[in-house]
């Protein structure tokens, strides 16, 4: 209720600039998380002869992920 007092009296709240910052670095960070996912992944019709951006890594699967004794 006191937001919405101060939203209509004018006094307008300043929103720490760290919050701001974590939201930005967040959104840049799952957007990119996010392409090179969808670039490792399997090609959406269309897409199968384009070739891969240098700047994504190749990422190799394994036949049976998470199964068996773990590599070293």
């Amino acid at each position: 209720m006191n937001l919405l007092m101060q939203t209509a009296t004018g006094e307008a709240s300043h929103f720490p600039l760290a919050f701001t910052l974590v939201y930005v670095v967040g959104f840049i960070a799952a957007v990119t998380i996010g392409s090179i996912a969808w670039y490792n992944s399997k090609r959406p019709a269309g897409w199968e002869s384009k070739e891969r951006p240098d700047f994504v890594p190749k990422v190799d699967k394994e036949e049976t992920p998470g199964v068996g004794e773990p590599k070293s």
